[in-house]
């Protein structure tokens, strides 16, 4: 992995960040099938993972214009710097209630990716989260995100939920949480 340093957002990072590739490839996606049963007494929802004839690059969830207002919002955004050029980030929500800190956005400049850095936010997320009392680490994303679902089952998540319509796109949000 390469030496970075993961720090608050300042104001100077955030066009930056906003420039940084978004984007993913993919060739495996999570397959959503509802099951509803007729006596109403139990639905089934199962996600299986679908090899895709080819790869594909999809598109980040949030408009790249929006990303400014999101981030508003969050409770925290941490930044990997590599040579003092932010390189990803990690936006962070707390949940008072639940005590639990949602990574709304995990996101690492594409030339970088697959070298520890994504890992490096999430454990730097992790603590974070601690230090403000907070016992569970959720993760957000599409089911198209493969790699970010491979990433959460390696460093120890468990799929947790979804929700229909999740993303301004109307894609699906899928859940990993792991206790920290």
């Amino acid at each position: 992995m390469p030496e970075i340093e993961i720090r608050p957002a300042v104001a100077a990072d955030i066009p930056l960040l906003i420039g940084l590739d978004h984007t993913f490839a993919t060739d495996h996606v999570w397959q959503m099938e509802f099951l509803p049963e007729h006596e109403q007494s139990q639905i089934s929802v199962n996600f299986r993972k679908v090899r895709l004839p080819r790869s594909v690059r999809v598109d980040y969830p949030r408009p790249a214009r929006s990303l400014t207002e999101d981030w508003t919002r969050l409770s925290g955004l941490l930044v990997a710097v590599l040579e003092e050029q932010p390189i990803g980030y990690a936006g962070l929500i707390l949940d008072r209630i639940t005590k639990a800190t949602w990574v709304t956005d995990l996101v690492v400049d594409k030339p970088l990716r697959r070298q520890g850095i994504g890992s490096a936010l999430l454990l730097a997320a992790a603590e974070w989260a601690t230090t403000i009392d907070s016992h569970t680490l959720v993760l957000e994303m599409q089911p198209k995100n493969n790699p970010a679902i491979r990433l959460s089952f390696k460093l120890g998540f468990e799929f947790c939920g979804y929700n229909d319509l999740y993303y301004p796109d109307h894609e699906i949000g899928v859940f990993f949480r792991k206790s920290i």
